[in-house]
């Protein structure tokens, strides 16, 4: 997942060095953010707290995230868009009850999404470049067309290859 820094009020720059992803669950689920920065990081620890209490089931967690959005009458006014994602799944989740699963394992959300998408889903489609490459390009691609999007672009990845085993101790049988 990649995210730029930029932040922006209208058409003024306020930060160019955000830090727009989470890691959560024990480092094993990754959360972006696009829109307003307080009502993301406020759907984030809902976000966080529906996991814990489906155990790390991103599927439902996220489901039960967007049914208390669309319906709470304080969380249905948060302007936020959330990118979640596991080792097996990815979702965009709105306040207006969606809970969307790409049809090529590529998403994309906020003000350079449409170009980063675009771009991320053709390298998919006709290179070999790893999952971390695509996202680089998408984004250097993204920030080069998009005014609100920038280069200053953070990485979070989770890999799916199985912890190996701690060695044993010396002397230990």
């Amino acid at each position: 997942m990649a995210a730029d820094g930029q932040v922006t009020l209208g058409s003024e720059v306020l930060k160019s060095s955000a830090k727009k992803l989470r890691r959560l669950y024990n480092d094993k689920v990754l959360v972006g953010f696009a829109g307003s920065t307080a009502d993301a990081f406020s759907l984030s620890s809902r976000f966080e707290a529906k996991l814990e209490q489906f155990n790390g089931n991103l599927p439902r967690a996220v489901v039960e995230l967007a049914k208390d959005w669309r319906t709470d009458k304080v969380l249905r006014h948060l302007e936020a868009l959330l990118l979640v994602a596991d080792a097996k799944n990815i979702f965009i989740v709105s306040g207006n009850g969606d809970v969307i699963e790409p049809d090529e394992g590529v998403s994309a959300i906020g003000s350079g999404g449409t170009f980063a998408l675009s771009a991320a889903t053709a390298l998919i489609r006709h290179t070999k470049l790893s999952a971390r490459q695509v996202a680089e390009q998408a984004m250097e691609i993204a920030a080069k067309i998009c005014i609100y999007t920038n280069d200053q672009i953070n990485y979070e990845e989770i890999t799916t290859e199985p912890v190996p085993a701690p060695a044993p101790a010396k002397g230990a049988k």
